[in-house]
């Protein structure tokens, strides 16, 4: 099946890391995933998962944005998702994860525009019809705080607009009103959708739908005022700016009060439509950052949405961890978690993201990422217990993928795809056995000697298989 153009195949101004690594992309004629297989699903069986997150593309589905269907995007999602349920493999389905048909934003300007509200909503329609009696957990868009700051503020992925001083190589936008826009568009699409779902699909298919961000865990650099009230803001910028009003049906009051006329308001019927307009929430977590006040930045004229929040997040990872790795900090998962138990009521969550990053070079024997994966649930459990209303958890990812910022040259994969073998033949990690045998009852500590174990039969299983990495 062949691609349909996305912001991903028809960017020009970029760096030229990023545009290199979407030019390779495009040979392969794949967007994320390296063409999931059946052979793949049988893989998720062995591992002994129970549920499989993706993301449907707008563009494969409807060429055009809106309009007809391509039958061959149809049969496609049909097939991935039989099969999954066939195997006893949940569908946990994500709407919208960046790949915007091209025709949209060449009519309208995309996101920019309130136009998007009714085609995302027309879209949904289409994915809950044609799907919904198989796919009963929806998430409408992946990590909107992201999409918004990097592809409108400092211009980092599509559609790469941005304004100067605040992006690289910026040919067209506006940092300092643009993110602003495009996440209360955001916000509408969202609330759209699902009060369609709500209405149409929920009583019959007896699903689920919500909204995901992506979210650092914050703390003050010190114990001064200053650094404790500039982390709570960093946290309404972060995470208010979103959650906010998805639960209490408005912005946060520091947001509206730094960005002034920048910021879209809601009317008392938007505000009513965006309000408790999630089911759960889907959070994407990684990593700990630190926090230190930055009053300077609010007297500067022209302000993006970074410098709004008069907060510098630092990172205090070097000599800690080898490069291109996060520390293991399973504290800031838990903070984050207890964040929306605290301020948000306990709404159902979903750890949609959660993993350690390589080199994609690294050895098979990758045991920083057991170590991060042993560390980060054995948090998220603890959070549980402490009364968190966690539904499930997806590591990221079940293959090596082509990553947002990194392309090929990063790895978070359970399992290594060989993109020099023309089957892209799939290599187990040490962390696939590790996942597995923590999914089928073992234990989750390396005390027990588990992983030891687990080594020691991936050492064979790899002597087998002649890997040259």
């Amino acid at each position: 099946m062949t691609s349909h153009p996305t912001l991903f195949s028809v960017q020009e101004a970029q760096p030229i890391r990023l545009k290199e690594l979407q030019m390779r992309m495009e040979e392969l004629l794949v967007f994320g995933i390296p063409w999931l297989t059946l052979e793949d699903v049988k893989l998720m069986v062995d591992t002994g998962l129970d549920a499989y997150r993706f993301s449907i593309s707008w563009s494969r589905l409807i060429p055009n944005g809106r309009g007809p269907v391509n039958p061959k995007g149809l049969q496609y999602y049909n097939n991935l998702i039989n099969e999954l349920i066939n195997h006893g493999i949940q569908a946990h389905v994500t709407l919208f994860h960046y790949d915007l048909p091209q025709a949209l934003e060449d009519e309208y300007g995309g996101w920019l525009s309130r136009k998007i509200v009714k085609d995302f909503t027309a879209y949904a329609d289409v994915c809950f019809r044609e799907f919904g009696d198989r796919v009963s957990t929806w998430t409408t868009l992946n990590e909107a705080n992201v999409f918004v700051l990097g592809g409108y503020d400092s211009g980092i992925v599509p559609p790469l607009r941005c304004s100067s001083p605040f992006g690289i190589n910026c040919t067209s936008g506006n940092s300092t009103t643009e993110p602003y826009i495009v996440a209360h568009n955001c916000l509408l699409a969202h609330a759209s959708a699902a009060r369609l779902y709500k209405k149409k699909y929920q009583v019959k298919q007896h699903g689920f739908i919500g909204f995901n961000v992506f979210s650092y865990w914050l703390i003050p650099l010190t114990n001064t005022i200053e650094d404790i009230t500039a982390t709570q803001r960093a946290n309404d910028f972060y995470i208010g700016w979103f959650i906010d009003p998805l639960v209490f049906g408005d912005y946060p009051d520091i947001i509206k009060k730094n960005a002034g006329s920048r910021i879209p308001s809601f009317t008392p019927q938007e505000s009513k439509l965006v309000k408790g307009s999630s089911d759960f929430f889907g959070l994407n977590h990684y990593a700990t950052l630190n926090v230190r006040d930055d009053p300077e930045s609010l007297k500067i004229h022209q302000r993006d949405a970074l410098a709004d929040m008069a907060a510098k997040l630092i990172f205090n990872w070097d000599g800690v961890i080898p490069d291109e790795e996060f520390p293991i900090t399973p504290s800031g998962l838990q903070g984050v978690l207890e964040y929306f138990k605290q301020v948000y009521g306990n709404p159902p969550m979903y750890i949609h993201e959660n993993g350690q990053m390589t080199s994609r070079n690294a050895s098979l024997n990758d045991t920083s990422r057991v170590k991060y994966l042993e560390g980060y649930i054995g948090g998220l459990l603890d959070a549980v217990r402490n009364g968190s209303n966690t539904r499930g958890y997806f590591t990221w990812s079940f293959l090596d993928l082509f990553e947002l910022l990194n392309g090929y040259r990063s790895s978070f994969g359970l399992y290594f795809v060989d993109l020099n073998d023309p089957d892209l033949k799939r290599y187990p990690k040490l962390s696939a056995h590790w996942y597995s045998n923590f999914l089928k009852g073992g234990s989750i500590t390396t005390n027990s000697g588990i992983i030891d174990e687990v080594d020691k039969n991936f050492s064979a299983k790899s002597e087998s298989s002649h890997l040259t990495m």
